[in-house]
C-alpha cells in the first residue's frame, strides 16, 4: 500500500484482506466486486441467517463466521465491511477500529451523531479508513442536478419528495424504528442531497406520523416525515419521506427553483424551464454504484487517490437528520450551531 495516511497492517501489499459483515443485496454486490478484484480477498462473511450466510460463502469460497464480533477480531483481515441493520454499524466500526481494521459502512454511519463524531476521531488515532457509502452523491440524477443549477441563477426553494407505497408493507426490519431509525436517519440520503448543494443548514422544522404502531411502537405499517431546513445561505429546502400501506401511488420528484428558472427531475428524467419550451437534461444511471464505490475504496487504500465524499459532511448531515427527529419528537424548531 502506499497511501500514507494509514497504518499499514496489511501482511501482503498486493491484496487487501476483506470481512464482510451482511449477506443482502448490497452486500452481495460488494462481495461480486471483491471477488473479481485482483487486489482484494474476500476471506470471512458473517450474516443473520446461518443458511442464508453459508450459501453466500460457498458462492463466494469464504469462511462463515458465527458473529460480528468475532469477525472484526481476525488477524487475518485488513478491512470490514459494514452492510447490515443500521442500529449496528456504530458498534460494529467501533470494534473493528479498535481492533485496526479499516472499515466501510453503508449510510448512516451510526444512528446517534456523537457516536458518529467519536468513530471518526477513533479511525483518526487508530490511522485507518473509516470510509461512508453515499451512493447518492455519485448517481446520474445528484450530477445532473449539479451541473444544471448555474443554469437556473440563485436556488430560493427545494423540494424533494419520494413516496413508495408497500401493500403489504414489508416486515423487513427498515420498518423497525429501533432498526432503521428515524425515518429521515435511516433514510439520510434525502437530505444529504441537499445539504451537498446548499450547504450549512440555520434551522430545522419537521412533522412525522406513524401508522399500525405495534404494542411497543416500534413496528409500524407505514410512516411520513416532512421537514423543512432554512440553510444559511437563504434556500429553503423540503424533504418528503413516506413508504407503507398508507399510501397508494409513488412518487420521486425533485424540484428546484431558482431567480432564473426551474429545475423539475423525475426517475425518467430532467427538465430546465425557462419559457415556454422545456428543454431536457440527460440523467445517468444508477446502475453499478456499489461497484463504484468499492474499487474508490480500493483504489483509495492502494494508492492514495480521494474518494468522494467526507465523513465530515457525512456527519454534519446525520446531525441535521436528527435534529429532523427532534422537531418531529417535540414539535419544534431546532435551531443548528454553527461550529
Amino acid at each position: 500500500m502506499t497511501a500514507s495516511n494509514f497504518s499499514n497492517t496489511i501482511s501482503d501489499p498486493s491484496t487487501i484482506r476483506v470481512g464482510l459483515v451482511g449477506t443482502g443485496y448490497v452486500a452481495k454486490s460488494r462481495a461480486q466486486t471483491l471477488y473479481s478484484d485482483q487486489r482484494s480477498h474476500l476471506v470471512a462473511v458473517t450474516g443473520h441467517s446461518p443458511e442464508t450466510t453459508a450459501a453466500f460463502c460457498q458462492e463466494f469460497n469464504a469462511q462463515l463466521v458465527p458473529n460480528w464480533l468475532e469477525l472484526v477480531q481476525r488477524d487475518d483481515l485488513d478491512l470490514i465491511i459494514i452492510s447490515t441493520i443500521n442500529r449496528d454499524h456504530g458498534a460494529i466500526a467501533k470494534a473493528a477500529l479498535e481492533n485496526d481494521k479499516h472499515v466501510v459502512v453503508e449510510y448512516p454511519l451510526c444512528l446517534d451523531p456523537q457516536q458518529g463524531q467519536e468513530l471518526i476521531a477513533l479511525a483518526s488515532r487508530r490511522q485507518k479508513l473509516l470510509h461512508v457509502e453515499h451512493l447518492e452523491l455519485l448517481g446520474g440524477l445528484h450530477n445532473a442536478i449539479k451541473a444544471a443549477l448555474e443554469a437556473i441563477g440563485t436556488v430560493f426553494y427545494a423540494r424533494y419528495s419520494t413516496i413508495n407505497p408497500q401493500r403489504p408493507a414489508s416486515h423487513r426490519w427498515t420498518y423497525q424504528n429501533s432498526l432503521f431509525g428515524f425515518p429521515l436517519v435511516g433514510a439520510l440520503s434525502r437530505l444529504h442531497r441537499l445539504t451537498d448543494l446548499f450547504g450549512a443548514v440555520a434551522s430545522v422544522n419537521a412533522q412525522s406520523q406513524f401508522w399500525n404502531v405495534d404494542r411497543d411502537r416500534d413496528r409500524y405499517r407505514s410512516c411520513w416525515c416532512q421537514t423543512q431546513l432554512h440553510f444559511t445561505c437563504g434556500t429553503i429546502g423540503e424533504v418528503v419521506y413516506g413508504k407503507g400501506e398508507t399510501f397508494w401511488e409513488s412518487e420521486n420528484l425533485f424540484t428546484l427553483y431558482g431567480e432564473a428558472g426551474t429545475l423539475i427531475f423525475t426517475p425518467k428524467g430532467g427538465q430546465l424551464l425557462q419559457g415556454d419550451i422545456p428543454q431536457p437534461i440527460e440523467v445517468g444511471s444508477r446502475s453499478g454504484l456499489f461497484v463504484r464505490d468499492t474499487q474508490m475504496v480500493l483504489d483509495h487504500l492502494f494508492d492514495g487517490t480521494p474518494l468522494y465524499v467526507s465523513n465530515a459532511d457525512s456527519l454534519y448531515t446525520l446531525k441535521v437528520a436528527d435534529a429532523a427527529r427532534q422537531s418531529a419528537e417535540t414539535g419544534e424548531t431546532v435551531i443548528l450551531t454553527q461550529s
